[in-house]
């Protein structure tokens, strides 16, 4: 009696091939998408990208370029980091000041105050991009903002 509703296979499964029976209405409604188990519809549902290494496939939901730590170090060889540093305004200031400090000696050069830790560079003629040393002196901060302040109008 059991071979009387035995279904014969009438179409395959995406994943793996396999026949197997399902209802021709099943069919037409999936648009021939069939699965015979849900580990095939996991893997068809899975959004996967080459690893850009070795071609391994790989999740791309997690943002990964590559599959593992070796074809990531594979990916980055030849890649140089921080050779240059063209816009560090920190940097370059502390070289100026450095220099400065080595010609004109570790104090400021109006009142004589000899922290140099604390010293400002000033530009006299208030442009920050001309750093030619005779534009350029040390100054402590309270020179400095009195130099600042004289400008604006505001002493005593």
């Amino acid at each position: 009696m059991a071979e009387q509703y035995k279904r014969n296979p009438n179409t395959n499964c995406k994943i793996c091939s396999k026949r197997i029976y399902k209802r021709p209405s099943q069919i037409q409604l999936n648009g021939g998408n069939i699965f015979c188990s849900n580990a095939c519809y996991g893997k068809f549902c899975r959004d996967e990208k080459p690893c850009v290494v070795c071609g391994k496939m790989i999740l791309s939901g997690l943002h990964k370029k590559t599959c593992s730590r070796t074809c990531s170090n594979k990916n980055r060889s030849g890649i140089k980091y921080g050779i240059k540093r063209p816009n560090d305004k920190v940097r370059t200031q502390e070289i100026i000041k450095k220099r400065l400090i080595k010609m004109r000696g570790m104090k400021c050069e109006i009142c004589s105050y000899n922290k140099y830790e604390i010293l400002h560079i000033h530009h006299i003629d208030r442009n920050r991009s001309n750093n030619n040393f005779s534009n350029l002196e040390l100054v402590c901060p309270n020179c400095h903002y009195e130099k600042h302040l004289k400008e604006k109008g505001l002493e005593n």
